[in-house]
This record gives C-alpha cells, sequence and structure tokens, in this order.
C-alpha cells in the first residue's frame, strides 16, 4: 500500500552506475531528495554510521524519514509503490507489473553481475586473466543481442512504454565501454534505444548524481583511462594489505 506521507528521501551513492538507477528514477518521478556523497574511494560505505543503513556495505541506498531501503532494485519498487501514484515507471496493471519486475530480475541477478564482472576484469583487475575476460565480455554481449531482439519494432523493453526496466538496464549499458565492448554497432535497436533515453532532461540531471565523473568518464577516454588506473591502484592496495594479513 503506497504511504500518505510526503518523501523525505536521502540517497547514499557515489558516481557508480548502480547509483544513478536511483537518481534518475527520482528525477523522472519528480521526487525532492537529498544527497549524501559515500566515497568509496575512501572506503565511506564501510564506515559504521552508514553500515547501519546498509550493512552490506555497499552504496547506493536510501533513507525516507526514518526508513532505511538497501539494494538497487529494492529502492526502486520502494519509491514506485510509494510515490508513482500514477504508475509512470511501475505499471498498477499487474501483469504489466510482472513484465517489468522480470526484466528487473533478470538485469539484477544476470546482466548486472557479468557485466560487473567484465568490467573488472577488462577495466580494473590488477592482473590480466584471459578466461575470465573472455568468459564475462561474452556474457554480456549475450545479454546485449537479448535486449537488441526484445528491442526489435518497440522503443522500450515493456508494453513500449519507458519504465523501471529500461533504466536498470541503461545504467549499465552506458557504461560499455569499461567492459571492453568499444562500440554497441552490432546492436542497432539497443543503439537508438539508449540515445532515446540518454536524450531524456531527468536522465541528464540523474547521470551527474552525486557529481559528473560518470559523464566525464564517457565524454572523455582519458578520463576512463584515469579512472581504470585509480581503481586498478585501489585494488592492488587491498590485496597487499590482504596478503599481509
Amino acid at each position: 500500500m503506497a504511504t500518505q506521507q510526503s518523501p523525505n528521501i536521502t540517497l547514499y551513492t557515489d558516481a557508480v552506475p548502480y547509483g544513478i538507477k536511483v537518481s534518475i528514477v527520482l528525477e523522472e518521478l519528480g521526487i525532492p531528495y537529498k544527497v549524501k556523497e559515500i566515497s568509496i574511494e575512501k572506503g565511506e560505505q564501510k564506515n559504521p554510521e552508514f553500515l547501519k543503513i546498509n550493512p552490506n556495505g555497499k552504496v547506493p541506498a536510501i533513507t525516507d524519514h526514518d526508513f532505511n531501503v538497501f539494494e538497487s532494485g529494492a529502492i526502486l519498487i520502494y519509491i514506485c509503490d510509494n510515490y508513482d501514484h500514477k504508475g509512470k515507471l511501475l505499471p498498477k496493471d499487474p501483469k504489466s507489473r510482472s513484465q517489468v519486475i522480470q526484466w528487473l530480475m533478470l538485469q539484477l541477478s544476470e546482466h548486472g553481475p557479468m557485466q560487473g564482472e567484465a568490467n573488472y576484469f577488462n577495466s580494473f583487475s590488477s592482473e590480466n586473466v584471459p578466461y575470465a575476460i573472455q568468459r564475462y565480455t561474452n556474457e554480456t554481449k549475450r545479454h546485449f543481442k537479448l535486449l537488441d531482439d526484445a528491442l526489435e519494432g518497440k522503443e522500450y523493453l515493456v508494453g513500449n512504454k519507458y519504465t523501471l526496466a529500461d533504466i536498470a538496464y541503461f545504467s549499465m549499458v552506458k557504461f560499455h565501454q569499461i567492459s571492453g565492448i568499444k562500440t554497441l554497432n552490432d546492436y542497432p535497436n539497443l543503439t537508438a534505444w539508449l540515445a532515446r533515453i540518454d536524450a531524456k532532461p531527468a536522465t541528464k540531471k540523474g547521470i551527474d548524481v552525486p557529481n559528473n565523473s560518470l559523464r566525464e568518464m564517457v565524454e572523455k577516454p582519458e578520463k576512463l583511462e584515469e579512472l581504470c588506473q585509480k581503481v586498478k591502484a585501489m585494488v592492488k592496495q587491498r590485496e597487499d594489505e590482504e596478503k599481509g594479513k
């Protein structure tokens, strides 16, 4: 049942793909919110104060009044259940709602983890692991082909209407370069879909939360390389610390 109170949302996030899922949804629905930047580089996601909000120590998370929500998919559903009264992004019709949630669950359970590992082994790992690079890059491409096929003759994934399903996938597909996939030329429907979402005003605002480093990373190759080197150094440092224990 939707809440009757006004939202009092604080978004805890860093400039990461999973974080912009939430900010784009909030912007698309016109929901006011505050932002608390949680620096992964500084390890702030492991601070005791944040662990009270998300015991798993990862961003994004939100608080709404005195209620905490963690895990990006759970956050998106919570926001829509409570504040998307017209069913703009999560339809009220049970079958349409189910279709959106099916795509959302697939993104969370398969596509997101596979592309996340492709990101890691292509761009962030301190060592070259050819098998892992091949496996996770190919799995990411498989999901891109699945999406491209699903978008044949359509603008969006469910009912030809923009929903949570599109936003969840967009947040990862947008940054395909990190996954070792230089272009989307093999996926024309996906390319058009990406451009369609990219052009939305809410996307332009949401992608710059809590800062514009993700946008810069896509627009400036040197920024992507800078990020990769920084993360590699962080990974190596943590590995060395683990070995020293």
